[in-house]
């Protein structure tokens, strides 16, 4: 599957939600770095990487660090409501 990532992929918890970030690089061993907005760079395991298609990355929640999960939930506050 880490054949399959690349960088620029959208990053989402859940297919058809609200994406949280963005691959910023993949690593050899499959790991990914994702850009979550407002909080910076994390690395996402291959082991919690759901699925890759269409572009994006699905993550399943329960393998991610808590840090990260905590980002997640805050990934579009900044952001203006009709902008």
């Amino acid at each position: 599957m880490k054949n399959e990532i690349k960088i620029g992929y959208q990053a989402f918890v859940a297919d058809g939600g609200e994406e949280f970030g963005a691959v910023r690089q993949v690593m050899p061993n499959g790991d990914v770095v994702v850009y979550v907005e407002n909080a910076g760079d994390f690395v996402v395991t291959s082991d919690a990487i759901e699925a890759v298609h269409s572009q994006k990355i699905i993550v399943r929640p329960s393998k991610l660090d808590a840090r990260l999960r905590e980002a997640i939930k805050h990934s579009h506050e900044a952001e203006e409501p009709g902008a």
